[in-house]
């Protein structure tokens, strides 16, 4: 009866004034997003050199994998698993592999660090996939996530879990946001592949599930070297998930919902590629808003005069990766060297 959720759910319902209705001129109101969604996502670090420190190599008969440590800006740096395919070619196109709220990095390459994991059923082993495809892969441990943990003692993120709690807080306390810092760790990643003759830096891919797609899903706004994005069960309307359901602090952008919807993001993307993958039965980001998001972007492409460059991919399940979904959807689509 005194919840203050009436007021919440009214101005979520209103009008917003950067909502996309097809009225607009688009080339301004991609503007209007872009220029917002920075303001929104917080102070951004300033470049430093990488510093790039190779941990280790592996061998493997497929592709050489490199363990690298390198700085993302003062005092802070990533650690990331680096494989190049070794199938003779002078260029590869890259795959930035990012995994949610699980234990690490380790996770996009199929493999088990912990013992209380368990075998994964979910297609979460993205940068194998990639390989597999002929792409270069590099997958990155996430602030929050892994081996990027807070060394803060909190009661959450035992045997590896993840711990968002105290650096997404301490994030906006100092005027930033935990998404902006994952969007400028993504950009340092793509720096430090670039450093790399074999990799191709027009075509780059992003994907993600959950906390990784969401990720992507920003990341591919900030960043125009990302020329193909495909999150992963994390693309819904706000006010059917991230303002209806619990979910971690690391999701949210403050005053984002004063401005815009999630699908309304897509013009900052528009006209590269765009495939939202989604689960029929994910209960945190339900289908209906997921398709309701997916309105917005479509008609978004279509402004642009690209409709055929975004697509929804939907399995049949619950909250996972989508491996044969995602990639039939990125096939059909007309090459994207164009």
């Amino acid at each position: 009866m005194y919840s203050p959720d009436g007021a919440h759910q009214r101005l979520l319902a209103q009008k917003l004034p950067l909502s996309f209705d097809g009225t607009q001129d688009f080339a301004a109101h991609q503007a209007q997003i872009k220029e917002k969604l920075t303001e929104l996502l917080g102070d951004r670090p300033e470049r430093v050199p990488l510093d790039p420190i190779v941990e280790e190599t592996v061998e493997h008969e497929e592709y050489t994998e490199r363990r690298i440590s390198f700085a993302v800006e003062q005092d802070v740096r990533a650690v990331c698993i680096f494989c190049i395919p070794k199938l003779g070619k002078k260029k590869y196109p890259l795959a930035i592999c990012l995994q949610g709220h699980g234990k690490g990095m380790h996770v996009s390459m199929g493999r088990r660090k912990y013992e209380s994991e368990k075998p994964d059923t979910g297609d979460r082993d993205v940068a194998i996939q990639a390989l597999k495809r002929g792409y270069a892969a590099l997958s990155l441990d996430q602030r929050g996530f892994g081996e990027r943990r807070t060394e803060i003692e909190m009661p959450i993120g035992k045997d590896g879990g993840p711990k968002c709690q105290v650096t997404a807080m301490n994030a906006l306390m100092v005027g930033r946001t935990l998404i902006g810092e994952r969007c400028w760790d993504v950009s340092r990643a793509i720096d430090l592949a670039l450093t790399y003759p074999e990799i191709d830096g027009e075509r780059i891919l992003c994907t993600g599930n959950s906390g990784g797609g969401t990720t992507t899903y920003y990341a591919a706004a900030m960043d125009e070297r990302i020329k193909v994005a495909m999150p992963s069960c994390a693309v819904c309307t706000y006010k059917s998930s991230i303002c209806n359901i619990y979910h971690c602090v690391c999701n949210y952008v403050p005053r984002i919902s004063k401005y815009m919807e999630m699908g309304d993001v897509a013009a900052a993307i528009a006209p590269r590629r765009l495939i939202v993958i989604n689960g029929k039965l994910d209960s945190i980001f339900p289908q209906a808003g997921v398709e309701e998001c997916f309105d917005t972007i479509k008609a978004i492409y279509t402004a642009a005069g690209v409709p055929e460059r975004c697509a929804l991919a939907t399995g049949q399940s619950g909250h996972r990766y989508y491996a044969t979904e995602a990639w039939s959807a990125f096939d059909a689509m007309s090459d994207w060297d164009d």
